[in-house]
């Protein structure tokens, strides 16, 4: 799974087409991804501190949705319906993933009484409603995690997990496409 530290970009509206359905969502990732450019430097931090401050009381109080602007995130995150959805500052999340309403993306608290990284979720990952993802953990790619899941250990790739404790339901592999340059099957 590669992480996106060198690949965060700060096109605004690399997630519009894929938020067409809700303008809510649009709105919201267009002022995160405002907010990811205003804290990426100190001099922009002390020059865009009202933006910092707008996009705190607009987006997490009043319209509910809690993305803080230290995420690293790839291009292409859908919320769909993201009521009361929080994913934490230290969180990675890759390219093309969905997140709907209710849904938690954070750390927790150890035994020593300290707190734990945020996951690292790959790309193509479809988070259903009330999922809840805690620690540090590896999400890999092209998993899909049921409604109303809890996730606490690593998810390898190409999965579908559900439950409480999430469980691995199904293991789905690539399917044979054919090649148009020699018409012969590719696995």
């Amino acid at each position: 799974m590669e992480t996106y530290k060198s690949k965060m970009r700060y096109g605004i509206f690399q997630d519009w087409t894929v938020n067409s359905e809700s303008y809510k969502s649009r709105m919201v990732m267009v002022f995160f991804r405002l907010a990811t450019f205003a804290h990426s430097k100190k001099i922009y931090v002390v020059l865009l501190f009202w933006y910092l401050l707008f996009y705190k009381v607009f987006v997490e109080w009043f319209l509910n949705i809690q993305l803080h602007w230290g995420i690293k995130m790839g291009s292409g995150l859908k919320l769909e319906h993201g009521h009361s959805s929080v994913v934490y500052g230290d969180s990675e999340l890759g390219e093309n993933c969905t997140i709907r309403h209710l849904t938690t993306i954070g750390n927790k608290k150890l035994a020593d009484g300290t707190s734990s990284l945020s996951p690292k979720i790959g790309n193509n990952v479809d988070i259903g409603a009330n999922v809840t993802i805690l620690g540090d953990i590896q999400i890999g790619d092209n998993v899909i995690i049921g409604a109303g899941a809890v996730v606490t250990k690593d998810v390898p790739p190409n999965s579908v997990m559900v439950g409480n404790p999430a469980r691995l339901i199904k293991k789905v592999y690539g399917y044979p496409s054919i090649s148009k340059a020699t018409n012969k099957e590719i696995v």
